[in-house]
């Protein structure tokens, strides 16, 4: 049976998007301030710590708001200053992916979808936009935000980044 857009997307977001919130947990509760590790990053050419996480929703749920528009530009808004400003962007997502239609996105199947930033035009499918654009950044900026706190020393390993796995029973 083959599998949905919507199987293929959705539920993976959820969890990851879902893990980005422990990490930011576990980032409060460390001994490091709040506006070092909003800042913190990986190295000197990489955004930083808040940025990975802003990037995450915006290659999810931005990503299906864009498809609904045929056009995605980069949200280009400062990211969250705060641990609270990042879990209400995080739980907006949450919400917003949770009242995703599966059939809307099977419809999504086949249109055409423009990425654009600055002069820059790339065409695509829709399909082809989120599983060849949107879905491999969501996954480099949510590993790039777990990465820093890594690097810091805040307390997560892999199960902190996988969060709640789709098991049986």
């Amino acid at each position: 049976m083959p599998i949905s857009l919507h199987a293929a997307l959705v539920p993976s977001w959820l969890q990851i998007l879902g893990s980005l919130n422990t990490l930011i947990d576990k980032a409060e509760a460390s001994d490091f301030t709040e506006e070092a590790i909003v800042q913190q990053r990986l190295i000197d050419d990489m955004l930083p710590f808040a940025y990975q996480v802003k990037s995450a929703v915006v290659h999810s749920q931005g990503a299906i708001e864009g498809v609904r528009k045929a056009v995605f530009s980069p949200d280009m808004t400062p990211p969250p200053a705060s641990f609270a400003a990042m879990r209400n962007q995080i739980s907006g997502a949450i919400h917003f992916l949770q009242n995703v239609d599966e059939a809307e996105m099977e419809g999504f199947i086949g249109a055409p979808m423009r990425f654009e930033i600055g002069e820059k035009r790339i065409d695509f499918t829709a399909e082809n936009f989120l599983l060849s654009f949107s879905q491999p950044n969501f996954y480099f900026h949510a590993t790039t935000a777990y990465d820093v706190l890594r690097m810091i020393g805040v307390p997560v390993g892999k199960l902190d980044y996988l969060g709640a796995l789709r098991i049986v029973g």
